[in-house]
């Protein structure tokens, strides 16, 4: 394996990769200016928010498996690009939320005691007691919007300075908040009834730009804001407008919609509170977020758990070991309904179906395996884990889930509609860890999802599995197992045998097993 870290991060993380047996590890000092050339046989990338992953970047890791951001946001990523190449973005939140909640108190109290003012004006030779009268935090109202890592830590704080919170968050369960002396509140009660407001959200479609004109407005007079989130949650010219009205006491940021903010209106502003975003910047932080980024790479790169991705679910190593099994499975499935497709026309969709205990899971990362499956069968797309379901999208095939939970037994079943036929198969997960094939068209079977199959349909009548074994027997391939089944158990039905063998099938074997005058249908199935 090979790891590039490509800015400056804690000596330990190198330590972390290094001790791996065959591990190649380049730093940033080792880079040179030529990134794009490390990157191209790295099966790792690490960054923190300097190094832009764009898609020329991305597109040069013929390699990369994944890429780790030493940090939070991943604004200096392309996710469209590696989703598309198949690489896992991840990231380390709350790995630093310690560090960004006791920034959000120097902030607020900067704001509460003048801090700023007060150390410019003592250094210019000013004794400025009486305009530099502050106020305790001690009985204010604090409203917290984001009750996440960093939000809880914040909340943990401010109790501790007596303070009255209130939070705004509709993915919260009240019963386990309460405890804590929270009171969820919607966004007007808080706004309302909030001394000081603090942001602890990322950016989605719905949140950006929420701090406006309209909500400033709706703000008890007087009220301060702390930002150590996203500066896009801020309208800035509307802030710069509430600050100067003296709508809003103040308002102390770390993020801002562009950084550096050159040209931002709130600069001007008296009251504003700036830093260059460092709440997360403590060596404590550093060396956490540094650690856990290498924790989580090396357990993507040694065992496939995927861990605080974002561009992909991510799991538990405790989950991962439950579903690892029928990750394999379903891609096994979807292999051997891709090979006996072959021929069928165009594939218009994919029907993944889950029954029993499966059917309660995230199942995302199965559907994705099932779909691989698929794909690299049909279309030789290189769809992994995390494209499988893009590269389906970008070829116009519909993907749909269906589940029937309850049970224990685990079963996936996959279908293939494509321009010609429909196909369906089922497989299941028996004695431990045996991948088998359970069901194919309505046809029970249950025959072995390894290796190489033989997959015949013919008519039930005699001396069928006869001449089969007959003409392997010829050509040299050695039957491993024979699996039969059939519709119905009157003579001139339709039957199956799914035959698992020793190594490959001839051609000429294949061309034999078809003219035999029952035999309907004949594919070689390599899983």
């Amino acid at each position: 394996m090979k790891i590039v870290l490509a800015e400056k991060v804690s000596p330990a993380v190198a330590r972390m990769f290094q001790e791996e047996p065959g591990w190649t590890v380049v730093t940033a000092d080792q880079i040179q200016g030529d990134l794009p050339a490390q990157v191209a046989d790295a099966d790792a990338l690490v960054v923190r928010s300097a190094v832009q992953a764009d898609a020329a970047l991305i597109a040069a890791g013929k390699k990369l498996r994944v890429i780790g951001r030493a940090g939070v946001g991943v604004d200096n990523i392309d996710l469209d690009a590696a989703t598309k190449h198949g690489i896992v973005v991840m990231n380390t939140p709350g790995a630093n939320a310690v560090a960004v909640a006791e920034h959000t108190f120097g902030l607020m109290f900067s704001l509460a005691r003048h801090l700023t003012r007060a150390d410019v004006t003592t250094r210019a030779g000013k004794w400025e007691k009486k305009t530099l009268q502050g106020a305790e935090l001690r009985g204010k109202t604090l409203g917290i919007i984001g009750l996440g890592r960093i939000g809880m830590e914040v909340v943990r704080r401010a109790r501790a300075f007596e303070m009255k919170v209130i939070a705004h968050d509709p993915f919260v369960n009240p019963a386990a908040v309460r405890d804590l002396g929270i009171t969820l509140a919607s966004l007007d009660e808080l706004y309302a009834a909030a001394d000081y407001i603090s942001l602890h959200l990322g950016i989605t479609p719905q949140t950006q730009s929420m701090i406006n004109e309209a909500a400033l407005r709706k703000m008890k007079k007087g009220v301060r804001l702390v930002n150590c989130a996203r500066g896009e949650l801020i309208d800035e010219a509307a802030l710069a407008a509430a600050l100067k009205s003296g709508q809003m006491g103040g308002a102390a940021l770390d993020v801002f919609t562009v950084e550096p903010p050159k040209d931002s209106p709130l600069l001007s502003c008296e009251n504003l509170v700036a830093t260059p975003h460092i709440a997360g910047s403590t060596n404590e932080a550093q060396e956490a977020v540094g650690i856990q980024i290498a924790q989580q790479v090396k357990e993507y790169l040694k065992k496939g758990v995927i861990q605080n991705a974002v561009n992909v679910p991510s799991v538990t190593d405790e989950e991962y070991a439950e579903m690892k099994p029928y990750l394999v499975l379903a891609e096994k499935v979807g292999a051997f309904l891709g090979q006996i497709s072959h021929g069928d026309g165009n594939l218009q969709s994919i029907l993944l179906r889950y029954t029993g205990r499966i059917a309660e899971w995230k199942t995302t990362l199965i559907r994705n395996a099932a779909v691989k499956g698929v794909l690299n069968c049909l279309l030789q797309e290189n769809a992994n884990l995390v494209n499988a379901a893009q590269v389906a999208e970008e070829r116009g095939i519909r993907v749909e889930e269906a589940r029937e939970p309850g049970g224990a037994a685990g079963m996936i079943s996959v279908r293939l509609v494509t321009s010609k036929s429909q196909r369906e198969a089922a497989g299941a997960v028996l004695h431990g860890d045996s991948l088998r094939l359970v069901e194919v068209d309505g046809i029970d079977i249950e025959a072995p999802l390894a290796r190489t199959l033989i997959y015949l349909r013919n008519r039930d009548v005699p001396g069928v599995i006869g001449q089969v074994g007959t003409i392997t027997g010829r050509h040299g391939v050695n039957i491993a197992s024979f699996s039969l089944g059939r519709r119905t158990p009157e003579a001139g039905s339709e039957a199956m045998a799914v035959v698992q063998v020793d190594g490959d099938v001839p051609n000429a074997a294949l061309e034999e097993l078809r003219m035999v005058p029952a035999v309907t249908e004949v594919h070689v199935v390599r899983l």
